[in-house]
């Protein structure tokens, strides 16, 4: 018995969790938005995911943005040297209002004698090409940039709050650079991949549970230390620093440094699972949160976030499992999210 109904076997036995899809009888609002309300900034595009490795790429980019209401986008070109100047002169060469170029430091060889001042030798040579920012910059567990199969050994391994960073992070600073960092992962990672697993098991193969890494509260409290040590540096944590499932405890992080940001991008779920705590916390932390997506480019996602925050529509399809509902900001709240967040820390003048 369940809720006082008899549990009886049927043809339903044989579907697997993730083929299992719903269809609801609810008859609730759906609400098209078409076009951002405010002229919009993504602060976090990937040249990689949005398929404009050529001119007429980033043509359709553009005329997508034109449809959707993005003004500028924020592309992370995850490159440094001769392949970021060949991104940064596509991007730059023909959209110069409309994109913004960052590029992203090689890291592949921390331990060697040189590596501080090669960083921040090519920091300042892509700042001349037209670098205006540094990320997505990324730690799991395995170190900055690293992945399982080419992680050190634990204790060699480079980290956000690492002397040999220091010099980069300052000379970040001066030149007005902010830094897009993605530290950690969401908290299910390092649960077991068990009936009790919090997202679907299309993303187990980000599952961190029992691997060679620190644990997820370990990776966050780096987050203090290196605030800490570089307050005139503007740092951007991704993906509400992978605490959007907590912002109380993320509220007294931005209280603490206010040289932290927050961005939104890939965790629609986050805010479409619990509307009403997430629309108190954007209004509250305007000037701190940043909007940005990490997914990819086509018009229906960007309508997506669009409905999301703007309507107060219920029972929406969600990307991952859960469905969502809208949170209706108000008007100052989502023009912050949307662009003046943006046009204080972006540096896109």
């Amino acid at each position: 018995m369940k809720y006082g109904v008899p549990v009886r076997s049927g043809p339903m036995d044989g579907i697997l969790l993730k083929d299992y899809r719903p269809a609801s009888s609810l008859v609730v609002p759906a609400t098209a938005v078409n076009k951002a309300r405010f002229a919009a900034i993504d602060a976090h595009a990937h040249s990689s995911m949005s398929g404009a490795t050529t001119s007429a790429g980033v043509d359709a980019w553009v005329r997508t943005m034109d449809e959707t209401g993005i003004e500028w986008s924020v592309v992370f070109t995850d490159a440094s040297g001769t392949e970021f100047d060949r991104q940064a002169e596509l991007f730059l060469g023909a959209y110069p209002k409309r994109f913004q170029v960052w590029y992203t430091p090689d890291t592949s060889n921390p331990e060697a004698p040189d590596f501080t001042a090669k960083a921040v030798a090519e920091l300042e040579r892509a700042y001349k090409k037209g670098a205006r920012g540094v990320g997505e910059i990324t730690d799991k567990g395995w170190g900055v940039g690293a992945s399982e199969k080419n992680a050190l050994p634990p204790a060699r391994r480079l980290r956000f709050d690492d002397p040999r960073l220091d010099a980069y992070w300052e000379r970040c600073g001066e030149l007005n650079m902010p830094v897009n960092i993605h530290i950690a992962d969401h908290p299910s990672c390092w649960k077991p991949l068990d009936k009790e697993q919090e997202r679907t098991p299309d993303f187990q193969a980000f599952s961190l549970w029992g691997k060679d890494v620190p644990s997820y509260e370990e990776l966050l409290a780096r987050r203090e230390r290196l605030l800490a040590k570089h307050p005139k540096t503007k740092f951007i944590f991704c993906h509400f620093s992978n605490q959007g499932n907590d912002t109380a405890a993320l509220a007294k992080l931005l209280d603490r440094f206010p040289n932290m940001y927050v961005d939104v991008s890939a965790r629609d779920y986050e805010i479409g699972r619990q509307p009403r705590t997430m629309k108190a916390f954007l209004e509250k932390y305007q000037g701190r949160v940043l909007f940005g997506t990490d997914m990819g480019r086509d018009a229906a996602m960007y309508r997506g976030w669009w409905r999301l925050l703007e309507t107060g529509d219920e029972y929406m399809p969600g990307r991952i499992w859960w469905m969502y509902y809208g949170t209706a900001l108000g008007d100052g709240a989502l023009k912050s999210l949307y662009r003046d967040t943006a046009l204080k820390v972006l540096n896109l003048q």
